[in-house]
């Protein structure tokens, strides 16, 4: 699993060291990773090869020419880029993605188990104070629901 997050410098030709952990996780049929913009937030998605394999289930589970597959269609695979390792373990991530997303010093790297996310510094602060209360509100709330499906199960 993609786990932790790490602050990394985007150098001059946009490329980052990508953390040990994750390169040995995106081992597969080729040595890199696959990237391509986030659906769910302003930031670049990725992972490996099951990743991928996860994405397009998704895709071919809908019929073709069903609006929503080509949606999903033209965001990650035609977003998509894949990014081989270079000796020092970094990739070069795509000026259109860093244009995209603001990447242009310092970056954050979120591990989310299967995935993982690469933020501007600026943005990620601002989305994990906001995932954070959404995390203790839906925690609080999804408690309150177990102790009223217990009280209500023992009348």
């Amino acid at each position: 699993m993609f786990l932790s997050t790490f602050e990394k410098q985007l150098d001059a030709k946009r490329r980052i060291v990508v953390p040990q952990e994750f390169r040995a996780l995106a081992a597969g049929p080729f040595d890199g990773v696959f990237c391509f913009p986030s659906i769910e937030a302003d930031c670049i998605e990725g992972g490996g090869k099951p990743l991928f394999d996860r994405y397009m289930g998704v895709i071919e589970e809908l019929e073709f020419g069903d609006p929503l597959r080509t949606a999903l269609e033209t965001s990650v695979l035609g977003g998509m880029a894949k990014l081989s390792f270079d000796t020092a373990g970094r990739i070069t991530l795509p000026e259109t993605l860093c244009d995209m997303f603001g990447l242009t010093d310092w970056v954050v790297i979120v591990g989310l188990g299967d995935r993982f996310q690469i933020w501007s510094k600026d943005a990620f602060q601002a989305h994990r104070a906001a995932q954070r209360e959404m995390a203790r509100e839906g925690l609080a709330a999804l408690r309150a629901q177990q102790r009223v499906a217990r009280i209500g199960g023992q009348q």
